[in-house]
């Protein structure tokens, strides 16, 4: 995987997302999801950019009926929009638990999906709707 990494034309994937809420969305995303901080810049004029490191990046490319099937494991009924954000964690139960404490809207709890991880739909802020998911399986 290193290999491919290094070979790669495309070195970094950014999702830049607009926040009408800026300090609601750091919060909820680098203070409550644990996202380390990379950069913070503040510009002219009240500009505002945060970058915050998420492991790992993919660009996970579904047709319509896998979006379905997704939506239908994870939630019961279609709610997706075009873009969906989903962030491994370590715990779902409790990291869904304490999101939606801080203020994050459930759609689905933590369900098993058939390719063994759990998975929690939430509407999040700065418009997103986020999977949280665990792999349950150890690697082996």
């Amino acid at each position: 995987m290193d290999d491919q990494v290094s070979d790669a034309r495309v070195r970094q994937l950014r999702l830049v997302v607009e926040a009408e809420d800026f300090d609601a969305a750091v919060e909820f995303y680098r203070d409550l999801l644990g996202m380390p901080e990379e950069f913070f810049v503040e510009s002219e004029g009240g500009a505002l950019v945060m970058a915050l490191q998420a492991g790992r990046a993919t660009l996970e490319i579904v047709n319509p009926a896998q979006r379905r099937l997704i939506d239908d494991l994870e939630v019961g009924r279609q709610v997706s929009r075009g873009i969906r954000v989903a962030f491994e964690v370590a715990d779902a139960v409790g990291d869904t638990a304490r999101l939606v404490d801080a203020g994050a809207q459930l759609v689905g709890p933590p369900t098993e999906t058939p390719w063994r991880s759990l998975n929690a739909r939430l509407e999040a802020p700065a418009g997103l709707q986020i999977t949280l998911f665990e792999e349950l399986d150890d690697g082996e």
